[in-house]
């Protein structure tokens, strides 16, 4: 690649021109290569950020991407692979409870997850609050997981999509998250390399999601499965609410506990019915797709169905078990969390009045728990699994003064003055109000 010069395909972009198939694959094979230094990737990034791409640029980059590494090969299981990705978000960790959940329905379920990128958090990082807990595997490993359990996660090897892995983490720490062919090739990429027959998405909107608005959100949907169906695999989205923290819990310890409080159908801590939380019913619906997709059932209400008995015979707890104790993780410790799992040092957010929740600006959350040393301000930092904090209301509760918000498991390290800063941006980002105003729904809209 002698002749090639990553200056000129950035100008290109920069000035919103199109970019040719060679050009994209030339531009990611240097990336790969060593050929284009982090300075120069970054301004690719934002370049496309701002002028986007054509729809055949991000299948081109898809293909550049998947094509920059190995493909996991997983002809040899020969039931129907169905596997799910969410855009992110706070509180959102689905992934926990329904790839079990899944497997205990019958299908295989190759799930290739990430780390956190800016405020929202990542399933890995979720994961290996759990002692023990390999997300890395070799290729042999992972189809014997498969094989044995019928779901395994983890995140991508050297050798998968290496090209998006190197964007993914500088995405995360220069703005450019939230760009539509990005996502789209980085999703992608990675769900083309791990094997997966059909693919459910769950792309999130509002205050704490990429996507703020909802026709944002169907536009990405709908570019997702697009490109998806352009390259062979068969895909259908769900735009669900991100308006408010998903569950209770936000952190990476503490989704794990709440996540095995729904596995085990225990009460959320303190929190009223288990079968009211969202957590529990995204998760439900989101399984029935899979099984539709999976060809296990010819219905939602059927999947549904199927699903729900699954949860409440324990047989995804099981297989939860199963998926720990093959990927390494201690089955001592999710069977009871030790106290030491979550931070000793714990404060209380109070409401300053008395009110309806109306609005949480839910992405000022994320970055409040990234403030607390729950995620990632820059690629090289290490999350601590131990802060974190449970949510005590939802969006149209009715609080009284002084009540308890927020429960915080915080760092001892953190100070009393970055304590207090940090309990007034919290506090700042719940809005309360004398009346009581719509709430928004779970789920949105569906696109096929």
């Amino acid at each position: 690649m002698s002749w090639f010069n990553p200056v000129s395909i950035i100008e290109k972009k920069r000035d919103g021109l199109p970019l040719s198939r060679e050009e994209i694959r030339g531009f990611i094979e240097g990336l790969t290569q060593g050929l284009v230094e982090d300075y120069q990737a970054t301004a690719f990034l934002m370049a496309t950020y701002f002028n986007g791409m054509t729809p055949e640029e991000t299948v081109a980059l898809t293909e550049a991407m998947l094509e920059s590494g190995e493909r996991v090969d997983l002809s040899s299981i020969s039931r129907i692979k169905v596997d799910k990705h969410s855009t992110g978000g706070v509180g959102d960790k689905v992934s926990l409870i329904l790839a079990p959940l899944a497997a205990a329905c019958g299908l295989v379920v190759p799930m290739m997850a990430g780390r956190g990128l800016g405020h929202s958090g990542g399933t890995l990082d979720k994961l290996e609050s759990i002692p023990g807990f390999k997300v890395r595997l070799s290729q042999a490993d992972t189809l014997k997981v498969l094989r044995d359990v019928g779901c395994v996660i983890i995140g991508q090897t050297d050798a998968i999509a290496p090209a998006d892995k190197k964007l993914y983490s500088l995405r995360d720490v220069t703005g450019t998250v939230p760009c539509v062919p990005l996502i789209c090739g980085s999703i992608l990429s990675k769900k083309l390399a791990e094997g997966t027959d059909a693919l459910i998405l769950d792309v999130k909107v509002g205050s704490g999601a990429f996507m703020k608005t909802l026709p944002e959100a169907k536009n990405l949907a709908k570019n997702l499965i697009s490109v998806a169906k352009k390259m062979g695999l068969s895909a259908r989205a769900l735009i669900t609410d991100m308006n408010q923290p998903l569950g209770y819990a936000a952190g990476n310890a503490i989704e794990v506990i709440e996540c095995i409080e729904i596995l085990k159908n225990e009460k959320p801590s303190g929190h009223g019915d288990l079968s009211s939380t969202d957590l529990r019913e995204l998760t439900l619906h989101t399984c029935a797709h899979m099984l539709v997709l999976g060809k296990k059932v010819k219905s939602l209400a059927d999947g549904r169905k199927l699903a729900l008995t699954k949860l409440q015979d324990g047989s995804a707890w099981e297989k939860f078990k199963q998926m720990v104790q093959a990927q390494g993780g201690s089955t001592a410790w999710i069977e009871s969390p030790p106290t030491e799992a979550l931070s000793p040092a714990r404060i209380e957010w109070k409401t300053r009045k008395r009110g309806y929740i109306r609005r949480m600006d839910t992405e000022k959350l994320g970055k409040i728990l990234v403030e607390m040393g729950g995620g990632r301000k820059k690629a090289s930092d290490t999350v601590d699994p131990a802060v974190g904090f449970w949510m005590h209301h939802k969006l149209g509760d009715l609080v009284k003064a002084k009540e308890t918000l927020a429960t915080a498991f915080v760092s001892k390290k953190m100070g009393p003055n970055h304590l207090a800063e940090i309990e007034t941006e919290f506090l700042s980002a719940i809005e309360i109000s004398p009346t009581r105003s719509k709430v928004p729904p779970l789920i949105h809209a569906q696109v096929l």
